[in-house]
């Protein structure tokens, strides 16, 4: 049964009333679309740090880590150590050029280098890319709502219940979205982090009480695993070479940080913090400052999955006998699980708070970045392309409507993916992580050619994020498995962050054939003729 309480409701409430208020508190701000996208780039350092994480380390973070350190280990967390390497590059390759092009998104840059077709194809690949991601983190956040609403056990046979969900979701955080922009979400981010943050420091105490072991018999527990005594559930390092294992030290190194420049560089969703940054270099230092901040942000939530393992399968030391959650599954929502089942009153409402604040934190911004991209990068330049005059100043209406009909088209495919995901073959890490491959993959290696060669131009640009798209769709296990089956007689798995670094290079080959033709982009960051 649930614990849920009726102050509980009262919490939850009272959570989305403040959401709700925000945006309206900042909605007379916004008098133009830059300003609804940019806010005047006047974005403190610190605020922008913690929105990046904020918007990073959604549901898949607050629901897969559990999960996945309840289920396996702490191998996870070796993408975020990397991922400082791939924000250091970041910091002092992309965000001075990106931040010098002077546009509302950094799909700008290319019109600057390979001409408007470029920036439209660009930020075409990008919607649909984050459409996929972010609609999947949406579709995440239903489950655990299906066990809140409908003690609903088994939330992934019951469509309709996850339908409502989903639906319940997107329409918060579409609102607030619309009524304050930019600004909106970024402090809605901060609040948002500080309630996820507090229900994982919230859950850490409480489950340590429940235990109440010591830290040298949790150490061995965990390292002697109980029942399952063939996993070490404290390993961080995995040095296996098959390239079927997701979070290993060479998937990480050569695919997770080609995704993480990908993300903090390229997808607007994350680049947008640094363009609304008082100057480069503070744009810069946010987005390393981004991935140390995770570091600590994903521990504490992998530590989650460790110790409801031992309250869930270690009753032989506890004396604890919890229901555990269903284990017919990969995605078996364990930590709202323990939530909803064995926290009391108050502290149950402030905890799943803190699970709607990691939901609509990433839909939030992923919902005004596609925005500002629709707008800026395809709406206006076609109608310009047409002859129609456009005066982006004094034009409030379009970007409000535009965050309206994302967060609508979202939610649909949110509804979708209940209809594709099985729950018993793929985690949710791997479901939402391996969505942003699609169309980072080929973004990566359009801006690569762009950045460090004079090559391309608006048609290899097209061709080349058709490509890089393509090239993921053919390494996907369906499609990769028969194909290997039938040349060598066995078939390969790629593990997802392997498709992004594949994927980028053909990307970047095909970029790299097209002879320049617009300009180009010197070391500088300045944009001249082509010679």
């Amino acid at each position: 049964m649930l614990a849920f309480a009726t102050l509980d409701w009262a919490i939850l409430a009272i959570y989305f009333a403040a959401m709700i208020a925000v945006g309206l508190w900042h909605y007379r701000k916004n008098e133009s679309s830059a300003e609804y996208f940019l806010a005047e780039r006047s974005m403190p350092t610190w605020l922008l740090a913690i929105s990046i994480v904020g918007s990073s380390l959604s549901v898949a973070t607050f629901v897969g880590a559990p999960d996945y350190a309840y289920a396996n280990d702490l191998t996870y967390i070796i993408n975020f150590f990397t991922s400082t390497i791939g924000a250091v590059i970041v910091a002092f390759v992309f965000v001075p050029r990106l931040y010098a092009a002077g546009t509302i998104t950094v799909y700008g840059y290319l019109s600057k280098r390979f001409g408007e077709e470029a920036r439209i194809g660009a930020a075409v690949a990008f919607l649909i890319g984050r459409f996929m991601a972010s609609g999947s983190r949406l579709f995440m956040a239903a489950a655990p709502l299906c066990l809140l609403l409908f003690d609903d056990q088994s939330p992934f046979d019951h469509p309709g219940s996850m339908m409502l969900a989903v639906c319940l979701v997107g329409l918060v955080g579409t609102f607030y979205t619309v009524l304050g922009g930019i600004r909106a979400v970024i402090w809605v981010d901060l609040i948002q982090y500080i309630i996820v943050l507090g229900a994982a420091l919230l859950t850490v105490g409480i489950l340590l009480n429940k235990l109440g072991l010591s830290a040298t018999e949790l150490w061995n527990a965990l390292s002697a695993a109980g029942p399952e005594r063939n996993i070490d559930k404290l390993r961080v390092f995995n040095f296996s070479t098959n390239p079927a294992t997701t979070f290993t030290v060479w998937a990480s190194v050569f695919g997770a940080t080609f995704l993480t420049i990908a993300s903090l560089a390229l997808d607007q969703d994350m680049a947008q913090r640094f363009l609304v940054a008082k100057s480069a270099a503070r744009g810069a230092v946010s987005v390393i400052a981004s991935q140390l901040i995770a570091i600590v942000t994903v521990m504490l939530f992998l530590i989650i999955g460790l110790l409801l393992f031992v309250f869930y399968k270690r009753s032989d030391l506890t004396g604890l006998f919890p229901v555990p959650p269903p284990s017919d599954s990969l995605a078996q929502i364990v930590y709202p699980w323990f939530l909803l089942r064995e926290l009391p009153p108050v502290l149950a409402g402030l905890a799943i708070a803190g699970l709607f604040a990691a939901a609509q934190g990433s839909m939030d911004s992923a919902i005004n970045a596609m925005a500002s991209s629709a707008v800026d990068d395809v709406y206006y330049p076609l109608r310009k392309l047409r002859g129609h005059t456009i005066d982006a100043s004094t034009d409030a209406a379009a970007p409000k409507w535009a965050v309206a009909l994302i967060g609508a088209v979202m939610t649909l495919f949110a509804v979708f993916c209940i209809f594709i995901y099985d729950a018993r073959s793929r985690t949710f890490l791997d479901f939402a992580l391996g969505m942003l491959t699609f169309s980072l993959a080929g973004l990566l290696g359009v801006y690569c050619c762009a950045i460090f060669t004079r090559r391309g131009n608006s048609a290899t640009v097209i061709a080349a994020l058709v490509g890089g798209f393509a090239a993921v769709v053919l390494l996907q296990d369906r499609i990769f498995g028969p194909i290997t089956q039938s040349v060598i007689g066995r078939p390969i798995k790629l593990a997802w962050p392997w498709h992004m670094p594949i994927g980028a290079m053909v990307s970047f080959g095909i970029c790299c054939i097209g002879s320049p033709q617009h300009a180009r982009q010197p070391s500088d960051g300045a944009v001249q003729p082509a010679r």
